[in-house]
């Protein structure tokens, strides 16, 4: 989007020069990127947007499974003989999240090999086959099956919605639509969470909560078929004329040069053989993957995934109906993924983050003076809801949708599936610990020590986030992976 070639090879040659220590906190050149890559006007937004929906049933999904078994857990328990068993209970939860890892790991290789339309198709599969599963079994061992290979598709979906999210949308509304992911996240939640109402006293209601996410499953391998292909994937493979094609029907003909003309410009230089997952740790992007996968421990350590996991047991604790508190839950993690819509391209990723991250801390705090013997009851379950309600709402507007969209944006896009792979593979494995050892933990340490733990960790994600992560917002992912390019 660059007026001149002279315009853009100085700009490039300009890049090139950056220093490593700029990457690695002060990113002195982000100055150098005002008022880089811009056109004369801004592509329609409502091109994109049909094709960006379609792709956020993905994370509908991946948030309705991640809630499925909150109500439904105590009934699955019953029904299948392990009721008590707290290893097994925690088994259920965690083995969508141990396939999650798996489905993650392989996710770059599935999305750059078959392109990002077929690789929500290939994650629809998963989920279907294995929410039948969990539907028709009778035995512990037959819903953990199921729990994994649905697992499987909720690690490929997310990672390439994040993928697919950057490289269709305007960049001026970039951050708008990866903010999509989050809220369909969310409304999977919601969604799980109404569903699973009548769990508790309608018999064998728990097997039409897992038959029903069958059917956005079969919308979303069937819509693929009508959306666009990456163009971004396509110029990496080669297909310049089918990338100017998807171009125009994304952003309009009047912006397909300029489009092209950028991704020529980024990717010059570049190798076009196969990335071997040894450069992601070795190679000259390994500060940035680097960045990204400590990103995504700290969003796990925060404890969110525990807090929408055991709600339901915390909340019981606590002396408040579980529905009534799970509700709570949903709407207030679905308010703050809405308002964080509107702040992603006012406020930045940076401030989110670090609001997002002080937040939870904060609130994590009131759940260890609930906790306290010096409160009173009545007193406690007023500071252990409401801190639970603040700790969502404070990751709904940060933690939550962020990451994702930030490092889909700064990762180059010769390597940018691979390393969302791996980054995506942290933030499962930390996430599948969390799920298993969290009720054991809240046992053996108790809720103080436990939700402290959290709390630094988002005091350590503030840090992190204050002195590593570069401010994407209104620049191209051009522009921001010429930033990034070392010395």
């Amino acid at each position: 989007m660059r007026g001149r070639q002279a315009v853009g090879d100085a700009a490039l040659s300009t890049y090139k020069r950056v220093a490593s220590k700029d990457v690695d906190g002060n990113y002195t050149n982000e100055g150098r990127l005002q008022g880089l890559g811009k056109d004369g006007g801004n592509p329609p937004w409502s091109k994109s947007l049909p094709h960006i929906v379609i792709a956020t049933i993905a994370s509908f999904l991946f948030g309705y499974h991640l809630g499925v078994v909150n109500d439904t857990l105590e009934s699955i328990s019953i029904d299948l003989g392990f009721s008590g068993n707290t290893l097994a209970e925690g088994l259920v939860v965690s083995m969508s999240l141990g396939g999650a890892f798996l489905g993650s790991l392989f996710s770059g290789s599935i999305a750059d090999y078959f392109g990002r339309r077929r690789s929500f198709q290939l994650c629809a599969l998963p989920l279907m086959v294995g929410a039948s599963m969990s539907a028709m079994t009778s035995s512990l061992p037959g819903m953990l099956t199921g729990r994994f290979l649905v697992g499987i598709g909720m690690g490929l979906g997310p990672a390439v919605a994040a993928l697919y999210v950057a490289e269709v949308s305007p960049t001026y509304v970039r951050g708008t639509f990866g903010s999509f992911t989050q809220i369909a996240t969310c409304l999977g939640l919601l969604g799980s969470f109404f569903i699973g109402i009548p769990a508790k006293d309608t018999k064998d209601w728990w097997r039409v909560c897992f038959w029903v996410s069958v059917i956005p499953a079969a919308v979303l391998a069937l819509s693929m078929e009508l959306c666009a292909e990456s163009p971004h994937w396509l110029f990496k493979k080669g297909r310049s004329a089918e990338a100017e094609s998807e171009f125009e029907r994304l952003l309009g003909g009047l912006h397909v040069k300029s489009a092209i003309s950028e991704l020529s410009k980024s990717d010059r230089g570049e190798e076009a053989d196969t990335v071997k997952f040894s450069e992601l740790f070795y190679g000259r992007h390994h500060r940035v993957v680097f960045i990204g996968s400590v990103l995504f421990a700290l969003q796990q350590l925060s404890g969110i995934n525990a807090v929408f996991y055991f709600s339901s047991s915390v909340f019981k604790s606590a002396g408040v109906p579980p529905d009534t508190a799970n509700m709570f839950v949903a709407v207030v993690n679905l308010s703050g993924s809405c308002t964080a819509t509107i702040l992603m391209d006012k406020l930045g990723r940076k401030l989110l983050l670090l609001g997002s991250f002080l937040g939870m801390a904060m609130s994590l705090f009131l759940q260890v003076i609930a906790a306290s013997s010096f409160v009173s009851r009545e007193t406690s379950v007023y500071l252990s809801v409401g801190g639970v309600l603040l700790v969502v709402l404070t990751f709904s507007l940060g933690a939550g949708p962020v990451p994702s969209l930030l490092l889909s944006e700064m990762f180059p896009n010769r390597i940018r599936a691979k390393a969302m792979a791996f980054c995506m593979a942290v933030h499962w494995g930390v996430n599948f610990f969390v799920g298993l050892l969290f009720l054991r933990l809240l046992e053996q340490l108790g809720p103080k020590l436990l939700y402290t733990f959290f709390a630094t960790c988002c005091l350590i994600g503030v840090a992190y986030v204050k002195k590593n992560v570069l401010e994407t917002k209104g620049k191209s992912l051009q522009e921001i992976e010429l930033a990034l390019l070392p010395v």
